[in-house]
């Protein structure tokens, strides 16, 4: 009778195995495709707010607004996801997944983000993208300490040294205001532009900690159709942030007058405004699914990995010039990232040695159950 329940338990240890297994997989399926969603909305954002401002755009709150407006694009993927539970699981199927917690903190937190997106548009208003970008790559030193003092995350060595590597990169920008300002712009214009993103880069690493900690006080297990839910609660009071400056400003009745003064076109002046709104959704996207799937120091390194991409396109598509002390904040940001990822991999495999020095599997804690 014994050997029975033995082997019964061992064949449930192998099945409870194997499931974990391919939640594994689809988990790190998650992952990637949200750090590529990252990738898109990251790189192709900033490119697409700064072509707004060099054909004649100027409304920062407008291009705010843009960031986060695109929020009825998940709407529409989480109707087409009811419907389709609603098929499979019958009447009984919940359209709302998270509580009234989980609404309170991620509206709370869409206003820091709707604050985030308007102090970020200042860059490509005031700044060349590929300054603007090593600019903001200070948040993930701003992430580190943010993620240290809300959800307890533990710092390195390596982390410590990222930390004032990217800060001291951003810093030097400040060296060559004068060479690297844009033609008809005053050192004021940019200073202030420089301030606005750095203050950008700090809301943004608050922001990602805070994300990660409306996770872990959730009451219950977090799925992608949360995460979406919980995207656009994020973008929604995020957008009625922005509406609320625009209102202010009068954006709304400046649009027409703007498009009309559009250098490349009206058309195209709204398509640019369509697809900035798109395009800012696949980062906004990305980073509520890192987050996750990973953590938020993960989405924060993600984003100054993306750094030297953004830099050369910016360089590339707007012939943006490229100078020394450029340069060398890429190199100093990149030498950050790789001293942060370096730690990682070493804390990774200390830990994997540790576990196979105290091997204690599943199905040798069911052999020793009582029976």
């Amino acid at each position: 009778m014994r050997r029975k329940k033995t082997y019964h338990y061992k064949q449930r240890s192998r099945k409870l195995e194997m499931d974990n297994q391919s939640s594994s997989r689809w988990r790190k399926f998650i992952l990637v495709l949200n750090c590529i969603t990252l990738g898109i909305g990251y790189c192709g954002g900033p490119l697409i707010s700064r072509l707004y401002f060099l054909h004649g755009g100027q409304r920062i709150w407008l291009s705010s607004w843009l960031a986060c407006i695109g929020w009825p694009i998940i709407l529409i993927v989480l109707i087409i996801a009811y419907f389709f539970r609603l098929k499979i699981q019958g009447p009984d199927t919940n359209f709302i997944f998270i509580t009234r917690q989980e609404f309170t903190s991620s509206a709370a937190l869409g206003i820091l983000v709707g604050l985030a997106g308007y102090l970020y548009a200042w860059g490509p208003a005031k700044l060349p993208v590929s300054t603007s970008t090593v600019i903001y790559a200070a948040q993930l030193g701003f992430t580190v300490v943010f993620a240290f003092l809300i959800v307890k995350q533990k710092l390195t060595v390596y982390s410590v040294n990222a930390v004032v590597l990217l800060i001291v990169g951003a810093g030097t920008l400040a060296l060559r205001a004068d060479s690297d300002r844009p033609k008809g712009e005053s050192t004021k214009q940019y200073v202030l532009g420089f301030v606005m993103t750095l203050l950008a880069a700090a809301s943004t690493g608050l922001a990602l900690p805070l994300l990660e900690l409306i996770y872990m006080k959730a009451q219950k297990n977090i799925t992608y159709i949360m995460i979406l839910e919980i995207q656009m609660i994020l973008n929604i009071f995020g957008s009625a942030f922005c509406t609320v400056g625009m209102i202010v400003n009068k954006d709304f009745q400046a649009i027409s007058r703007e498009a009309s003064r559009f250098e490349v076109g009206k058309a195209k002046y709204y398509l640019v405004l369509v697809w900035s709104a798109i395009i800012w959704q696949f980062s906004t996207l990305g980073i509520v699914g890192v987050v996750q799937y990973g953590s938020s120091l993960l989405c924060g390194i993600l984003i100054a990995f993306l750094l030297p991409l953004t830099e050369l396109l910016g360089v590339l598509l707007f012939h943006e010039t490229f100078q020394v002390t450029k340069g060398l904040a890429i190199f100093l940001s990149l030498w950050g990232f790789v001293s942060y990822l370096y730690g990682e991999m070493k804390q990774s495999h200390q830990k994997k040695k540790k576990r196979e020095e105290n091997p204690i599997s599943q199905t040798e804690v069911v052999q020793t159950s009582p029976v």
